[in-house]
């Protein structure tokens, strides 16, 4: 399937039904990118990777896994992989990241650098990662996130505070037909009310008390992109009105000046609050809400996305180690225990900011526990949280998790965090029926 959908798009793709069988090919053969799954018949997809990588470092590889090898997945990651996919998944969507491994360059010391297709895209912040995640509500965000990107339409993102909603509003730029003009990050919570409107639209030289010079405001900067404004229910309802008529006649009006400025962009918006809620209190407009409001996300919170917890762990481990200078490669068993036991109430932003802390001041090379903070290190174990079957009532515990997922075998198994036959086997054992 994959070997036809690409060959439609271009591409010039060979296929091989065991990793013996690809090795010989690679070996006569030079390849831009070779796609593996993690399980074969005869080969790990690891080896597959390391093979490459030694014959030729500059072929990008990608790993195709399953739910059940996410941590597989990561190794690929540290062992030079450019991506991985989690099966199942549309062609549509493993399409992108073929073409940026496609797009990427190996320069000195094998670290990946994006090219640079033109001097306009150099605004692209390439810094930017957005993870994935493979849990129930990840691929729900992912989904939507795919849907709207493309459109102009405008977003609103809840969720809690940590959550990365702009790192959603950002992928969804980067994803769209703007991706090469500018976005524009404003926190609507830390811009003072006597100045909003000449932050938010700019000012001419002379237009009040310290005006020395002409000042382009946050619409102007963001013309053809994107204007994210996060937290958005902390707006003056002042402010309210002129921003509703900016979006309405797409043109906007500098403090002290006579003439109006056309400008085209697109707004996504974000908060932690319950807007509708303030609409009915009468503190956001009904119809400026509706405007923002053309496409809704949520962001769930880390504690639904337990699946994806070690996932972005261990992202925020690489980035710390590039940042501090240190060669941390991973943490201790008892230190992942703790993790999946925390709640986790500041999501991923708190997360982060842990796994930094525990990389500073960690001397081995796996973090420990004693490094990490006492609410995390004496977290206790949540019922709700199922894990291995360590539990003499684990009847109920499968019980409960298929009432939870309506029967669905294949989610009760992840909730439980064991494989499909596993499953089959104990509903044999318990003769549980369905």
């Amino acid at each position: 399937m994959l070997k036809t959908f690409l060959s439609k798009r271009g591409y010039e793709a060979a296929l091989c039904f065991s990793g013996g069988d690809a090795l010989k090919l690679i070996a006569n053969s030079e390849f831009n990118l070779v796609l593996t799954d993690v399980r074969l018949p005869d080969y790990d997809g690891l080896e597959i990777l390391k093979e490459v990588k030694s014959n030729n470092p500059s072929t990008q590889v990608i790993v195709m896994t399953s739910y059940a090898e996410i941590s597989m997945a990561v190794q690929a990651m540290k062992d030079g992989a450019f991506d991985y996919v989690s099966k199942p998944f549309r062609p549509e969507s493993i399409l992108q990241t073929i073409e940026n491994a496609l797009n990427t360059e190996i320069v000195e010391q094998g670290i990946p650098k994006r090219k640079i297709a033109s001097e306009k895209s150099k605004k692209v912040d390439d810094s930017v990662q957005y993870i994935k995640g493979v849990s129930d509500a990840s691929r729900k965000l992912n989904d939507y996130i795919e849907l709207v990107a493309p459109t102009n339409m405008s977003v609103l993102i809840t969720g809690e505070s940590g959550t990365g909603k702009e790192n959603v509003a950002k992928s969804i730029h980067y994803q769209s037909k703007r991706k090469d003009a500018p976005f524009i990050a404003v926190d609507c919570g830390a811009i003072p009310k006597e100045i909003a409107s000449s932050e938010f639209f700019g000012h001419i030289k002379g237009s009040f008390t310290g005006a020395i010079n002409d000042k382009t405001g946050h619409f102007k900067a963001a013309n053809g992109g994107t204007l994210f404004l996060d937290e958005i229910g902390n707006l003056s309802y002042e402010l309210q009105v002129q921003l509703l008529r900016a979006l309405q006649e797409r043109r906007i009006k500098p403090v002290g000046s006579n003439k109006e400025i056309e400008v085209d962009i697109r707004v996504v918006t974000a908060t932690n609050e319950d807007l509708s809620q303030a609409v009915k209190d009468g503190e956001f407009r009904e119809d400026l809400y509706h405007r923002l409001n053309e496409f809704s996300i949520k962001v769930p919170s880390l504690k639904d996305r337990k699946e994806d917890l070690m996932l972005f762990a261990d992202h925020f481990l690489e980035e710390a180690n590039a940042e501090l200078e240190k060669e941390v490669v991973g943490f201790t068993d008892e230190a992942v225990e703790a993790f999946k036991n925390y709640t986790w109430p500041g999501n991923l932003r708190e997360l982060k900011n842990m796994v930094k802390r525990a990389v500073l001041l960690t001397q081995d090379k796996l973090i420990p526990m004693k490094v990490l903070p006492h609410e995390i290190a004496t977290a206790e174990k949540r019922e709700e949280d199922y894990g291995l079957f360590k539990n003499k009532n684990e009847e109920k515990l499968i019980l409960e998790a298929l009432e939870k997922t309506g029967g669905n075998k294949s989610k009760a198994a992840r909730m439980l965090s064991i494989d499909r036959k596993t499953l089959y086997n104990k509903l044999k054992q318990y003769n549980i029926k369905l």
